[in-house]
């Protein structure tokens, strides 16, 4: 009953960024589409080296796509370059949606405030298809910690400036954003401790190194389990259906989002008819619940909204990230 509680809660989960009017359902052989599409395989490329979120993300897509177009689905990883090498490989090929990008928001949001200089324009290259899904960050404390709540942590930090301090997996990324715009919206003084990754920053919890820090759901809860750690929120605007109990940090700040989202672009002058087809199938392929319960296990919330609320969700992410860029003073380099 669990399981089956959790597979709906995720299906759900697509409501947590608005959906554009459903296009209508389209095949190969559709008119608007043309029977010629696809002819290839199609290639899913992925800014970063295998094992990463977007990686693991395209990979289950990449899996299933195949049943609905009748063409392979290859995961080719290019990473290197803060995404351009990526992106010079998307540039490089024709239009016409064999070849694919998939990707978390940051190229679009992160990377052009803490970059000079981009060899990519986010604005410009790509064509959106799919916000294919969400991984949310959960904070956790060491025990020691004197908080068992959100609201507990706020008032101990609060009343204590400076003596708590967070790690994170680099400047600049999500888990360290996450924790500049709760600072903001809080009044509160943490420090900052970064490390090379969250495989550094979660042992470093557990051996009470650091007081807090944001990671995905399985690095923390067998440690939430075994008392390790203790479980206070997640980095989402809503609950996230993976630890429903857990509270959201937007139910204290309203607005606050910081979740990392997994997204599928296409080169810009790609077909509209052809990036239609390709997000109602990505769609499909998340709404499986075969799909819903390995993306459970990996820590994602499946989403697969289409281009318009994709646009949608990254501006509004993009104004977030602003203001935590801003706040944690990082200049770009």
């Amino acid at each position: 009953m669990q399981r089956r509680s959790l597979l709906a809660a995720l299906a759900a989960g697509a409501g947590l960024v608005a959906l554009p009017a459903a296009a209508p359902a389209q095949t190969a052989a559709s008119p608007a589409v043309g029977a010629a599409w696809p002819t290839q395989p199609i290639r899913l490329i992925v800014p970063y080296a295998a094992g990463g979120l977007p990686d693991t993300v395209a990979r289950m897509v990449a899996q299933r796509l195949p049943d609905a177009l009748g063409q392979p689905a290859v995961v080719e990883n290019r990473p290197g370059g803060n995404g351009a090498v990526a992106a010079a490989a998307l540039a490089a090929s024709p239009p016409d949606g064999h070849v694919l990008l998939v990707t978390d928001g940051s190229m679009f949001t992160i990377n052009p405030l803490i970059f000079r200089k981009l060899s990519y324009d986010p604005a410009k290259d790509f064509a959106p298809v799919s916000l294919i899904a969400r991984s949310p960050l959960f904070m956790a404390v060491h025990p020691s910690v004197q908080a068992n709540s959100l609201d507990e942590f706020i008032a101990w930090a609060k009343a204590n400036p400076g003596k708590l301090n967070y790690g994170s997996s680099g400047v600049g990324s999500s888990h360290h954003l996450t924790v500049e715009a709760m600072k903001a919206g809080t009044g509160t003084f943490i420090t900052h401790i970064p490390f090379r990754g969250s495989a550094a920053s979660v042992p470093a919890l557990v051996g009470g190194h650091v007081d807090m820090v944001f990671s995905a759901y399985p690095s923390l809860s067998g440690f939430a389990r075994n008392g390790q750690v203790k479980l206070l929120a997640v980095n989402s605007a809503q609950r996230s259906p993976l630890a429903p109990n857990v509270p959201a940090v937007g139910e204290k700040l309203p607005g606050f989002d910081f979740a990392v989202v997994v997204v599928l672009m296409a080169p810009t002058g790609t077909p509209p008819a052809v990036v239609q087809r390709l997000a109602a199938e990505v769609e499909r392929v998340v709404r499986r619940p075969d799909v819903a319960e390995r993306m459970a296990i990996a820590g994602i919330e499946p989403v697969g909204a289409g281009p318009e609320a994709l646009s949608k969700a990254l501006a509004e992410e993009s104004a977030r990230v602003r203001k935590a860029v801003a706040y944690a003073g990082i200049k770009p380099e």
